[in-house]
Formats: structure tokens, sequence, C-alpha cells
């Protein structure tokens, strides 16, 4: 594979930074929203897990095939029809009240989310390296700040009625005006080359792994989360306001990581980061306060959210430009298998005494033995190759 980059002229990214930013507020609502309005449409409650699942479902079926559709069409193209196709799957879900209706549209919105995650994240590492961590950090900011601010939806727009899907509907109309109608750069999609499997092998295995991990957290942690917190007998408002919580400690994480990555080898931040969330969720094991379940999710946000953008960054390093579409393709689908597995085994826990911060803690507590151990081979291997 070649690792020299091609000089390119970093693409202007306020314009999808923007829509980025619409959606995810709308994104953010929708999530939360979904498993505490079950009741209200006759939907059993046992179609939570599900409906996270089938959307990571289909952002896993949609991450293997949209690298195509942005080198066929175009970043922007792309991005607004990604939107429209994720504004219907909202308008269908109060017009038809049916669960295998509403598993069938979260799976359209997956594949229509991916098509998103692919455009922005693609469309931010083209350009100079250097400035890369950056620019994803920028990307991670406002997909999560929107997700914390969509969170305050529960609390001031409820979880019943129309209100909420015309609400979520009017952002994601608001975040295609901004594309359709403001000039921006965008990259060449043409030049875009796609990974052969032997190049996919030899990207970074704890990139992949992260990835992964990623997936299997914040899948459970954005499915199963306010169910989680309902059992616990806290008020939806306080739910949004908890959700809002972990969401902004993922927001805030962002330039820690940025600049922690300057310093430190990423299978190690991983693990640090790994630490924190274990660390987090020991807290509510010894103590039952609202204030420390407060702060503990909030390092939680910061513990989970950090995983994606240090192991993307990790997997595209050093990589030509032109292989950034089809990397971030990859990076996606490994988060993807990650995030449809994620609530289903999740799943399993709530049941017992911790829940899901059960399984949040044991997810963890796995990956951080292993990029530890991925961190000493690096090591070993660098040191034999002086």
């Amino acid at each position: 594979m070649e690792n020299t980059a091609i000089p390119a002229a970093s693409p202007r990214v306020t314009v999808p930074v923007v829509a980025l930013s619409l959606y995810a507020v709308a994104s953010g609502y929708l999530m939360s929203l979904i498993p505490l309005m079950l009741g209200e449409y006759n939907i059993s409650a046992d179609y939570a897990s599900w409906l996270a699942s089938v959307f990571y479902g289909g952002l896993l079926f949609g991450a293997m095939f949209f690298e195509r559709i942005v080198r066929s069409v175009g970043h922007r193209k792309a991005f607004v029809g990604s939107l429209a196709a994720f504004s219907l799957t909202i308008i269908v879900l109060p017009i038809i009240p049916n669960g295998m209706v509403w598993l069938f549209a979260r799976f359209i919105a997956g594949i229509a989310v991916a098509g998103i995650f692919v455009i922005v994240e693609s469309w931010l590492m083209s350009g100079d390296e250097s400035s890369r961590a950056k620019r994803l950090s920028l990307y991670m900011l406002s997909l999560y700040g929107g997700s914390a601010l969509g969170q305050f939806g529960i609390g001031i727009l409820g979880v019943s009625g129309g209100v909420p899907f015309v609400a979520i509907t009017t952002l994601i109309l608001m975040a295609m005006l901004v594309l359709l109608f403001i000039d921006c750069e965008q990259p060449n999609s043409h030049e875009s080359t796609a990974l052969s499997f032997k190049q996919i092998s030899k990207l970074s295995h704890a990139a992949i792994i992260g990835c992964v991990v990623s997936g299997l957290t914040l899948g459970a942690i954005y499915g199963l989360m306010p169910v989680e917190l309902a059992n616990r007998k806290i008020s939806h408002q306080d739910i949004g306001t908890l959700m809002a919580l972990v969401i902004l400690g993922g927001m805030l994480v962002q330039p820690m990581v940025t600049t922690l990555n300057k310093y430190m080898a990423r299978t190690v931040l991983m693990a640090f980061f790994c630490i924190l969330g274990i660390f987090s969720i020991g807290l509510t094991f010894i103590s039952s306060s609202a204030v420390v379940l407060a702060v503990a999710l909030f390092l939680l946000g910061m513990a989970t959210f950090a995983l994606y953008p240090i192991a993307i960054n990790l997997g595209c390093e050093g990589l030509d430009e032109r292989f950034i579409v089809s990397a971030t393709q990859v990076m996606l689908f490994s988060y993807s298998v990650g995030s449809v597995a994620g609530p289903v085994v999740a799943d399993k826990f709530m049941g017992q005494m911790h829940g899901l911060l059960g399984y949040l803690f044991a997810a963890l507590l796995a990956t951080c033995i292993y990029m530890l151990i991925a961190a000493t081979k690096s090591k070993h291997q660098m040191a034999a190759g002086l």
C-alpha cells in the first residue's frame, strides 16, 4: 500500500459540519425518544433492543456499499440524498405504529446514516494529514454536541404526540437546505480508490478492534441507556438530562483526544480511556447517589466516545489520500458490527444486578487488556526494527 500523501488543499468544512450538527440534534432526540414512546403506540417494550440493533444493522449494510455512491455522485449530493431518506423513515413512524414497520424504517434509517458518516468522515479526513486530528475533533464535537442538545428535547418537547416528529423532521430539512444553497468546496470523489482485501488486512488491527468496541458500547448506550435509567425509576425529564451528560462528556473529551494524540501512542490512549470508563462504572457499584450516577455517566461518555476518533485516526495513519473514503468505510463497517451486536448482547445483562453498566464494564475491561497487549507488541516490534 502506498504511503505517500498527495498534496491537496483542505476542503472547506463549515457547510458539512453545520449540516451534521443539525442532523445530530435531530438524531440525538430521536434515539432517546424511540424506546420511551413504544408504549404510546402499543408496541411492546421488547422491541427496544431490536430497534437499536436493526438500525445498526442498516448502518452495517450501508457501510458495505456507500463508498461507490459517493464516488458516483459526489459528497454533497450523496449527503442530501442520505438526509432525505432519513427524513422519510422518521415520517413513517407515527403514521404506521406497527412494530415490524418500525423495524424496517429503522433499518433504512441505518443505511442513510451510514451514508452520512462515510460522507462527512471522508470529507473531513481529506487534505493535509497533519491537521486531520483537529478536523476529526471538530467532527466529533459537532456530532456529540448536537446529540447532547437533542437530549433536551425529551424534557422540552416531551415524548408523546406528533410534535417530536415534526421538530426532528424540520431539523433534517434545515440540514438539507444548508447543503443545497450554501456553496462549499468538496473533495474530488472521482479520485477515490477502493482498498483491496489484502490492503484491508494490513490496516491496524487495534484500529479495527477500537471501532468494533466503540460500536459495542455506543450502540448499547444509545439503544438501552434510556431503558436502564427508566428501570432505576428516573423520570423522563431526568433521563434526558442524564443522557445529555453522557454525550456532553463525549463532546468535551474531543479536544483532549486531539492533544493527547500528539504525545501518546494511540493504542495506549485507547487503553487509558477504557480505564476511565471502568473507573466511572465502578463508582456506581459502590454508591447509589444520584450525584454519583450523574458524574459517572459524564465520565463514561468521555471514555466511550473517545474510542472511535482515536481508532479511525490510527486506521488512516500514513494512508494515501485516495484510499481515505475506502478506509473510513472499513472503520464504519467495523463500528457497525459492534453496534449491531451491542444492544442484543447488552440486553442479556439488563435483568442482572448491574444491568447495562455491568455489560459496559466487561466490554471496556476486555478492550483495555487487548490495547495494552497491542501496545506492548508494537513497542517490541519497533525495538526489533532498530
